[in-house]
């Protein structure tokens, strides 16, 4: 799915206006339907409703579901901010097409006119849209606090009212939505942390805008859905064999981390790699091969931690360094020594990571291609601070593009950068992956889908996809309190058997 910034949506909305061709009145009609029709589905009518509506198209929309809302005979009030101007031509025929309703209309000039809420009533925001530029200030802001204190439940209308769609609202004043009810597609403003208190639950609705536009229009990012995993996944050949699919290697583990190494370990295997290689300190040798019979063990000289590896790497498929591995500086030379020799893409996670934020002469020499996994605090210490979210993905677009890697920059939904400067937001995965061991599993199942022969930037698209969908599975069967890394690995048959039926449907 497309992620369309606030100038293309507001595009895309003209487009359908001249090509369906349906007037700008009745296209808020329809979204105010779509939005009416979702609060009948989620059994919300019973309920009184108070709506804040802005002079904007945003306000149009209010004004439209508050109509539709008293046909349904809920109780309704409207409070409109009064800014001393008439508002926008569809505000203005909403507002008149209200006046002939019962709904009660008042208007908000200051703090005066604010009302008490009412326990159990829902708060519907139709203040602003997506097309807001600057931070609330004045009475509007107070107004949005005293909203955010009411209890009540919140439902905004296209975008918390308060946030910009497509940069960094950090700081500023804005709606606490329980529910976010948005048009079409969803907004970049939906896909960062910074915004998660805002957002709540989002639910993206069907207005029916034209497709040509969104087939015709090149976005910067993309949000990984069915269509993209589908056109990525490789199903296999009924006459393949264990060396279709690539002989992985994974330097992972030392005294005390044995188990980051077990789980890529495993997570490499049920990802798919015909073979994988495990290249571990000796002090791990009977716990990997007790615990993964499946797997070829090779041990370091060293008991504790990784120095060398006695074997030609260039036989391998695919490489993935850093679980468990720690920062020792034999481990600092091994990693140089890989980067000399293995000029295939790598998977850099964990402690290989580490080293390279401590060796920044190492990055200009890692291998084209390969797949960088940092959570922020790791991307930080990698290339630098930033002041907000959006300029963080920036920041990973721009890396990717001057290391000639994808950067998987971890998170609830986690940003793909490519080097050719696209972009993919995933959509899978809950907050019960946040648990130790969980970027481990990550690291080997990207491993092993290079292995198999996916491109670095497929690999990492389809890897994190699965990932998460393997952990939406684990949480239905564990709860997300209860969930630990090793369920992850458990249900990644649940998530490529969901992909392969699709496929061959």
């Amino acid at each position: 799915m497309k992620i369309l910034n606030a100038t293309e949506i507001r595009l895309w909305d003209q487009y359908t206006i001249d090509h369906e061709p349906v007037s700008s009145i009745n296209l808020m009609e329809r979204a105010a339907t779509t939005c009416v029709e979702w609060l009948k589905e989620k059994e919300l009518l019973s309920h009184s409703f108070t709506i804040f509506c802005g002079k904007g198209n945003n306000g149009g929309d209010g004004l439209a579901i508050a109509r539709m809302l008293a046909a349904c005979y809920c109780n309704v009030q409207v409070y409109i901010l009064e800014f001393g101007h008439k508002g926008t031509d569809d505000f203005q025929v909403n507002l008149e097409r209200l006046h002939h309703s019962n709904v009660d209309i008042r208007f908000i000039q200051s703090e005066e006119s604010f009302h008490q809420f009412n326990p159990g009533e829902i708060i519907i925001d139709a203040l602003f849209g997506s097309g807001l530029n600057r931070p609330l200030d004045g009475v509007t802001a107070k107004l949005v606090n005293h909203i955010n204190h009411s209890g009540c439940r919140v439902v905004s209308i296209d975008i918390p009212s308060g946030l910009s769609a497509d940069q960094s609202s950090k700081g500023h004043i804005a709606i606490k939505a329980n529910d976010t009810l948005s048009f079409q597609c969803y907004k970049p403003a939906f896909l960062v942390a910074e915004n998660s208190l805002y957002t709540g639950n989002i639910h993206i609705l069907d207005i029916g805008l034209q497709a040509a536009y969104y087939n015709s229009v090149i976005t910067a990012n993309e949000l990984t859905d069915a269509p993209i995993i589908h056109s990525i996944y490789k199903p296999r050949n009924r006459f393949s064999h264990k060396g279709n699919f690539g002989h992985a290697l994974l330097v992972a583990g030392s005294y005390g981390k044995m188990g980051a190494a077990v789980l890529s370990s495993k997570a490499c295997l049920k990802a798919g790699a015909g073979l994988l290689t495990a290249h571990i300190p000796k002090c791990g040798y009977d716990i990997l091969q007790t615990s993964l019979p499946e797997a070829m063990v090779m041990t370091d000289f060293n008991s504790s931690f990784n120095t060398k590896i006695e074997d030609d790497l260039l036989k391998y498929d695919a490489i993935g360094i850093g679980p468990g591995t720690g920062t020792a500086p034999e481990t600092t030379t091994l990693l140089y020594e890989i980067f000399d020799t293995y000029k295939n893409p790598m998977v850099i996670d964990a402690d290989a990571l580490n080293i390279l934020a401590l060796q920044k002469d190492l990055q200009k020499i890692i291998p084209a291609g390969s797949i960088l996994t940092p959570h922020p605090k790791e991307f930080e210490r990698l290339f630098g601070s930033s002041k907000n979210d959006f300029d963080r993905i920036q920041l990973a677009a721009e890396k990717a593009k001057e290391l000639n890697c994808v950067i998987v920059l971890k998170g609830h939904h986690s940003f793909i950068a490519s080097p050719d400067t696209k972009g993919f937001f995933n959509n899978t995965g809950n907050a019960g992956m946040a648990t130790a061991g969980s970027g481990d599993v990550l690291t080997g199942i990207l491993t092993g889908l290079i292995a198999q022969g996916y491109s670095s930037t497929e690999a990492a698209i389809l890897g994190v996809y699965v990932h998460g969908r393997a952990g939406d599975y684990a949480a239905k069967q564990e709860s997300m309190e209860a969930m630990i890394a090793g369920d992850i690995i458990n249900h990644l048959g649940n998530a490529f058997l969901e992909i392969s039926l699709y496929t061959t449907k």
